[in-house]
């Protein structure tokens, strides 16, 4: 006998136990991948392409510096894809990875259209996290809205990861990228956007 591992599993309220013994050594299965894009740019001919010559993934990476916005959720769309638009345009397949460099501030994907939206989200954290010299909190060295603002940004995070489909972030209709400032005094806040990909 190899592994002998006790498994707890859920249904409608019981809970099983179940022990799984496994007997033998099985190999894990061959992993193939075929890729359905290949680099637009030829990396011999055009020096400015991120290619390698064998037509891997590339990298792209850049730090963008977001003015400061009051306290609430704000739509950065626009803002980050102004950034990275060139070099978004050489990917026909990927990821962008945008990372929020601070602790009082966070990123989520939700409704770009309606502003009331972005009002009622603030609203909801501003009930659910108590905040203000009463607040149970501790940590007030930055002032008693600090804490608060660090629990927000636990919430929510401060990472994002998006498809790239034919040089385009590829989001939903309604869909768009939020900073959500939960901070009394605007901070110029820094994302670092990553690009990887064919």
């Amino acid at each position: 006998m190899i592994l002998v591992r006790p498994l707890l599993f859920g249904l409608r309220g019981i809970t099983k136990a179940m022990t799984i013994i496994f007997s033998g050594v099985v190999a894990p299965p061959t992993l193939r991948v075929r890729s359905v894009f290949t680099p637009a740019a030829n990396p011999a001919t055009d020096r400015g392409s991120m290619a390698s010559p064998s037509g891997g993934p590339k990298w792209s990476q850049k730090t963008i510096t977001l003015p400061p916005q009051r306290r609430g959720c704000h739509l950065i769309t626009p803002m980050i894809v102004k950034e990275i638009r060139q070099d978004l345009s050489g990917f026909n397949c990927g990821l962008a990875h945008v990372f929020l460099q601070h602790t009082s501030a966070s990123l989520t994907i939700n409704e770009n259209y309606d502003p009331d939206v972005q009002a009622d989200t603030e609203t909801f954290l501003n009930t659910i996290v108590p905040e203000g010299r009463s607040a149970p909190w501790r940590h007030t060295m930055e002032g008693p809205d600090d804490m608060p603002a660090h629990i927000k940004s636990s919430m929510f995070g401060c990472q994002l990861t998006i498809p790239i489909t034919k040089g385009k972030l590829s989001m939903g209709t309604w869909q768009g990228i939020w900073l959500c400032e939960h901070r009394d005094a605007p901070t110029a806040r820094k994302v670092v956007v990553t690009l990887n990909g064919i």
